[in-house]
């Protein structure tokens, strides 16, 4: 968004490009808090809103090194550099949905194999509660025959009946083993369905468990399914946005290879206007020199009529003045709030990389705030912007001899005017208001200050 020093040419002023700069810093911050779907903690937010600062700065910048180039071809370039700009974010946003998709899969993948474990011991469970059941009803079938026989007395064999029976010790003592062991072998039976029965209990209860567990991991192995194809999608989208970014960037470097022959033209144009501009300020310091010389000379023969009545007089003759002093302090800012987007000097111009001088420094200043004279002096220049398509809606104040030097300050790119050719200002009073006219790329402040027909860095001066 910067200018230069030039002046009319009959040319049309060419449309501002309006605020491409605070877009683009604010997609690239809203793309960085985005990435990966994720909640940056406090210290990356801050780093965030830092890396957003330096990119609107440089933005800035870039902006600044393309005025005097006309509109359109501005546009293109800076719509290059954006996609240059937002080419690497979206390639780290696509590095974080490839790594947000591999976790999801490694979860997906985790969860299936829990889940596949727990349904195979599922029904290995079932199997054995199956079996189970089985030899339980088969034991408790042989109890209850085994208790219908000793209801009947089938078999029934009491210890009196083995003494009686039994012809020897022998004999009583075989009888005797015979009915303990038919007692053991009842009692064991017995243990045993206890055992099954306790067993097919637990079985039941961890069954249960599983089965709570696999209902679980159904739902977690949804989910991860769900988030697995959201991140194939997200990391989907971005790899669509990094091609459309290259093909962006294929068409707009054709578009700016196809502009760029009206470029030298426009540079040539600039040039002009700065080298017309120049002329004109000279002829207003050959004119303050005049005006100087003259009130010099009526000074002078001022001093001899006073010197010449005081001899008459035998009274000494006055001092002569004592010549102001050369200083350019009586200057002050035209906006308050300094902050240089494009200091004096040369520059480089991005688009072929060759140099031009910058005859004034560019100022932030928001569309519409006003701009205040640099110091009193007399309006010699109030030109729109139909005719004078560098400067845009310009002013020039002549401030005079000051300190033996000629002065004369410059604004461009004002939105209206506050101030008619002609007329007096004050230090401070407001001559127009901050625009976008002419060939720039948004709204900005362009001072220039002329010394004795040559530009010098206004923020080299006492005050800036």
């Amino acid at each position: 968004m910067r200018r230069s020093s030039p002046a009319p040419t009959g040319r049309t002023a060419r449309r501002p490009l309006r605020a491409l700069g605070a877009a683009f810093a604010a997609a690239l911050l809203a793309l960085s808090l985005g990435a990966a779907g994720t909640v940056a903690h406090a210290d990356d937010r801050d780093e965030l809103v830092r890396e957003q600062e330096r990119n609107a700065a440089e933005r800035e910048k870039v902006e600044s090194s393309l005025e005097g180039v006309d509109a359109d071809l501005a546009d293109t370039y800076l719509k290059l550099e954006d996609a240059k700009a937002q080419l690497p974010v979206a390639q780290e946003k696509l590095a974080a949905a490839e790594e947000a998709l591999a976790a999801a899969e490694r979860r997906q993948e985790q969860v299936a194999g829990r889940l596949e474990l727990a349904e195979a011991e599922s029904a290995s469970l079932e199997a054995d509660i199956e079996t189970g059941e089985r030899e339980i009803d088969s034991t408790r079938a042989a109890m209850g025959e085994l208790a219908r026989s000793t209801y009947r007395g089938d078999n029934a064999v009491s210890t009196l009946e083995v003494v009686l029976d039994s012809a020897s010790t022998d004999d009583f003592l075989q009888g005797y083993a015979v009915m303990g062991s038919a007692v053991r072998s009842q009692t064991q039976v017995l243990d045993d369905l206890e055992t099954a029965s306790a067993v097919a209990r637990n079985q039941r209860e961890r069954q249960a468990a599983v089965t709570e567990r696999i209902g679980e991991l159904k739902a977690e192995a949804d989910a991860a399914v769900v988030a697995a194809d959201e991140a194939r999608a997200a990391a989907a989208e971005h790899k669509a946005e990094i091609e459309k970014i290259q093909a962006d960037m294929t068409a707009l470097s054709q578009q700016l290879e196809e502009q760029k022959s009206q470029y030298a033209g426009q540079l040539a144009e600039l040039e002009s206007d700065s080298a017309e501009l120049a002329r004109e300020i000279a002829r207003i310091d050959e004119e303050n020199r005049r005006k100087e010389e003259e009130r010099r000379r009526r000074e002078a023969e001022e001093a001899a009529r006073r010197a010449a009545a005081s001899r008459s007089q035998n009274r000494p003759a006055p001092a002569p003045a004592a010549p102001a002093p050369a200083s350019s302090s009586f200057l002050a800012p035209p906006v308050p709030n300094l902050y240089v987007t494009s200091p004096y000097g040369y520059r480089v111009y991005p688009i072929t990389g060759g140099w031009f001088m910058h005859n004034g420094v560019d100022l932030r200043s928001a569309c519409g705030n006003p701009q205040y004279a640099s110091a009193g002096g007399t309006v010699v220049g109030v030109r729109g912007a139909y005719g004078n398509g560098t400067h845009g809606n310009q002013v020039l104040i002549n401030h005079g001899v000051v300190g033996g030097s000629s002065y004369v300050t410059v604004y461009n790119h004002l939105s209206r005017f506050a101030v008619s050719q002609g007329q007096r200002v004050s230090q401070g009073q407001v001559i127009g208001y901050t625009g976008a006219t002419g060939n720039v790329t948004g709204c900005h402040v362009h001072f220039e200050v002329w010394k004795n027909g040559a530009t010098i860095d206004p923020m080299t001066l006492p005050g800036f």
